[in-house]
């Protein structure tokens, strides 16, 4: 039986904490992918005050160069694996930079319910998350952060997009073969604007290369 995610599989994290692999379970590409993360993040306006929220931030790939930027305190980190978030926390900060960032900030969190966090959020990125998990969750999680977080302004998505109508593998423009059935994931653009349209958000798409071929969305919530 084929998971619906990798990191289902039992003693995934434990096993790969372990070896030392823990930079591995993010999808490697460290350095390249958390400048990629932090050019786009700052293309899209975020300043050191922002409080931001790193939805599946792992050991902190993007967190070890934007705790330093960000004002102390604000940033926050949710991920499935509360261990993987502390091994980043220890082996991937500079003492200063683990001055800046509580423990309590990272939130074992694998449902998106964002329990613990402060509706003072203002800024969100979801990297690589949603490439590894079926259609199902996205919609749930997105009318979740619309709730939570009232004072949020933006949220950015990356997803893995195939045309509309297309059946069965597909090949990304980096080379990454993904699916409609089995991780990693496609959907189409239409699928991923309905379901943000149906959270409270626009969307817009832009035009970055990004590692293995991910598209990026930038979400933001719709004013009433």
């Amino acid at each position: 039986m084929t998971l619906a995610s990798p990191y289902l599989k039992p003693g995934f994290y434990e096993d790969a904490l372990t070896r030392g692999k823990h930079r591995d379970i993010v999808g490697g590409r460290w350095e390249e992918t958390a400048l990629h993360q932090m050019q786009v993040i700052l293309d899209e306006g975020l300043t050191r005050q922002d409080h931001f929220l790193d939805i599946g931030c792992g050991c902190l790939r993007l967190g070890h160069m934007l705790v330093p930027w960000l004002d102390p305190g604000h940033y926050w980190g949710t991920d499935a694996s509360r261990a993987l978030m502390l091994r980043g926390h220890t082996d991937e900060l500079t003492p200063e930079a683990r001055s800046r960032l509580p423990e309590e900030h990272l939130i074992e969190d694998s449902a998106f319910c964002f329990p613990g966090l402060p509706e003072t959020i203002t800024f969100a990125l979801c990297w690589g998350v949603f490439t590894h998990l079926p259609a199902a969750p996205l919609l749930p999680a997105l009318k979740s952060l619309r709730h939570s977080f009232p004072a949020l302004r933006k949220l950015m998505l990356t997803i893995f997009l195939a045309p509309e109508n297309h059946t069965g593998p597909f090949r990304q423009r980096d080379g990454v073969v993904t699916h409609p059935n089995r991780p990693p994931w496609h959907r189409s653009s239409a699928d991923i604007a309905a379901d943000a349209e149906a959270a409270g958000f626009s969307i817009r798409w832009r035009e970055d290369l990004l590692p293995r071929g991910q598209a990026l969305a930038v979400l933001e919530p719709r004013r009433s």
